[in-house]
């Protein structure tokens, strides 16, 4: 389901869903906190909390009826989620929502008592979240976003798409991607293994972007893959520019860098996580513990791929994989 569903099926069942009705019935107003990486004007970042909110109201909360949600937006700075995670703990919810890792990491720096059911995390062990998944052990608990394996496949991709490519640089920003860890060790592994010069590409900001595209695109032979990561999700359309001026075959992590431009991406489908982390928080509100909720692996990809940027970069999609694609976009 796309942005537009979403949103249009929320402002449908606020109006007349019978779950709404008997939610107006409540008496108690339960207090929800969401600590999100991006700002409130990203339209991704909306969608997402259409979905959310969404499947709140199939499972019976309504904003402004039975519960209440105190939102804040980290705007993809590290410093400005601690300043917001502290706020939003000093409001004592009765669970938070926390999406990304830093969001995450703001909020567990803040509190080890208050529930939080993460979205969109990559590493919630190694990033000292959670004991195990399947006992998370803590107040903490969620959904994780991608597993490190996956770097193989965007590199396969990226092979495919441009059999010509020598060298593949991987960018993140160690900031806000402290897991870097978990894509890199199995990156390394798979461009080894073909014959392709691995790149690790850590970057601060915007310009530190531009620099590190610059440099690769001057050359014959080189790929990007950009990192699940909240600056490289903040700055796409500063990488998604950079790649089409220097002609830079280049694989994304989720579906909404294609929809604004970028070449192709292999990843999971983000509204998807958000809906199952609504069911998290209601079981949470109707008396379950985080160590009792197990964290839970993605189960919806989705294959995106824009034949305009194709055609732009002069780098036609093998028909292969665009007959596996789940998305065409022109």
């Amino acid at each position: 389901m796309r942005r537009r569903e979403f949103i249009g099926l929320l402002g449908a069942m606020a109006v007349g869903s019978p779950l709404v009705a008997r939610a107006q019935q409540a008496g108690t107003v339960r207090r929800i906190g969401v600590l999100n990486s991006f700002a409130e004007t990203d339209l991704e970042a909306q969608a997402w909390d259409a979905a959310f909110r969404t499947r709140l109201i199939e499972l019976g909360w309504v904003s402004g009826q039975n519960i209440r949600i105190d939102y804040r937006w980290g705007v993809g700075s590290v410093d400005r989620l601690q300043v917001f995670a502290n706020e939003l703990v000093r409001l004592n919810p009765e669970v938070m929502l926390a999406v990304t890792t830093p969001a995450t990491a703001a909020l567990q720096r803040e509190t080890r008592t208050i529930p939080i059911v993460f979205a969109i995390v990559s590493d919630p062990i190694g990033s000292g979240f959670v004991a195990s998944l399947a006992n998370p052990g803590g107040n903490i608990t969620g959904f994780i976003n991608i597993e490190g394996s996956l770097s193989g496949k965007w590199l396969e991709l990226l092979r495919e798409i441009a059999p010509g490519t020598s060298r593949v640089a991987f960018m993140f920003n160690p900031q806000t991607a402290p897991y870097a860890r978990y894509y890199l060790d199995t990156f390394r592994s798979a461009a080894s293994a073909v014959a392709i010069g691995p790149m690790e590409v850590p970057i601060q900001d915007a310009a530190g972007i531009e620099a590190a595209i610059t440099m690769l695109g001057r050359e014959a032979g080189g790929g990007l893959i950009v990192m699940p990561d909240t600056t490289m999700q903040v700055h796409r359309a500063t990488i998604i520019s950079l790649a089409a001026r220097f002609r830079l075959p280049t694989v994304y992590p989720f579906r909404f860098f294609v929809a604004d431009g970028g070449l192709i991406s292999y990843g999971i489908v983000l509204t998807d996580l958000l809906n199952r982390a609504a069911s998290y928080v209601d079981r949470i509100l109707r008396g379950a513990k985080p160590n009792e909720l197990p964290v839970q692996l993605p189960t919806k990809f989705e294959l995106a791929i824009n034949l305009k940027t194709s055609r732009v970069l002069g780098l036609p999609i093998p028909p292969t994989i665009i007959s596996r694609a789940d998305e065409l976009i022109e």
